[in-house]
């Protein structure tokens, strides 16, 4: 049998790379444009499913525009029975029914819930338990084709999105070979989706991940939990963005305003919820590194950079009651002495349990 892999991320993979180590021949790769990125936007990347194509002699292709003359020729040209989909991107029908098998895609979650873009975000924000992934044969309305097979798993309350993705896309290799041999030995049953029961896990942007301390602490430990680490849950101290990454529940009530920050000076940083206090593990705070000609810093002897004592107060005095701007300064001074970034580019800088983004200047 014939066929014709579809994916851009490290995500797909593992699907890819079990049905080749599996035997069945994958005649060609679809994939996404290289792109420019990285230091100075100069470096070409390559998606990870073409890496490995590219080291397993598969043909890929990348395409601009799915409905071209030229590539739906070059995809007739390849003669599939089948093609298999695993994140990537939406496909015109003109693509997804040349086939004679037709086009499957893996989907992650238990669908008929969270069709959409961001499944494995809500089912954590949502506070579900369980979730899986889905196998499911391609029509016209997104994700909800007929299913062929699922497989479910726990979601723990020490998971994130992070961690259940590389869960899930180990469960879903296994469920993409599974569903290609059921294929290719006529045993496969499609079932038809309840949209009784279907749910929605829409795109996230920016604006839709700040977080909302008026609701209850479980509330919010799971939105933080859904989108760390990327793109990762934020508020707003002191005018500053904040993204928390890592966060634990303490039900301790008290007469505070949810949002209020609370800190022993040493040991903890919490913000006050609705009914208890999140207390922040893990986070990011951007800051901008300014030029300031009374604390020079040289890197390599080849270039100077100075930095502003420019920390808001808010960060001095609730996140780091025990550490002077001196030792901010100091902490600095080590990273830049001992990096390879260059002036002029932003640069992450780790202390303790949080990491500053810093731009540095030339003198």
């Amino acid at each position: 049998m014939r066929i014709i892999f579809m994916g851009t991320p490290e995500f797909a993979v593992s699907s890819l790379d079990i049905l080749v180590q599996n035997g069945h021949q994958i005649v060609a790769v679809v994939t996404s444009v290289d792109s420019y990125g990285g230091r100075g936007g100069k470096q070409l990347l390559e998606s990870a499913v073409k890496k490995y194509a590219v080291a397993h002699d598969i043909p890929v292709l990348q395409p601009t525009n799915l409905k071209s003359p030229a590539f739906l020729e070059t995809l007739r040209s390849f003669n599939a029975d089948l093609q298999i989909v695993v994140a990537f991107r939406m496909l015109p029908e003109v693509v997804w029914n040349m086939p004679p098998l037709g086009t499957v895609n893996l989907h992650g979650s238990l669908l008929p819930k969270y069709r959409g873009a961001a499944p494995i975000n809500h089912a954590i924000i949502n506070g579900e338990t369980e979730t899986g992934v889905t196998s499911f044969k391609l029509k016209h309305e997104i994700d909800t084709g007929d299913v062929i097979m699922s497989r479910s798993i726990n979601i723990e309350d020490t998971d994130d999105a992070g961690t259940l993705h590389d869960k899930l896309k180990d469960l879903g290799a296994q469920v993409v070979l599974e569903t290609v041999n059921k294929i290719a030995n006529g045993s496969v049953v499609f079932q038809m989706q309840s949209d009784d029961e279907a749910t929605a896990a829409p795109k996230i942007f920016h604006e839709t991940c700040k977080i909302d301390f008026d609701r209850p602490i479980a509330d919010v430990y799971n939105f933080i939990r859904g989108l760390s680490p990327y793109p990762a849950a934020w508020c707003i101290i002191d005018q500053k963005e904040v993204k928390i990454l890592q966060a634990s529940k303490n039900n301790e009530d008290d007469y505070l305003k949810p949002g209020k920050i609370v800190s022993d000076d040493k040991r903890f940083v919490k913000i006050k919820c609705k009914d208890g206090y999140i207390s922040i593990l893990k986070g990011t705070w951007k800051i901008r590194v300014c030029h300031v000609k009374d604390i020079p810093l040289t890197f390599e002897g080849k270039a100077t950079h100075n930095i502003a004592n420019c920390l808001p107060s808010v960060l001095a005095c609730y996140l780091f009651k025990s550490i002077t701007i001196e030792d901010i300064r100091s902490g600095l001074q080590t990273f830049i002495a001992g990096s390879n970034t260059n002036p002029g580019r932003l640069n992450f800088f780790h202390f303790k349990h949080f990491t500053f983004l810093a731009d540095f200047t030339h003198n």
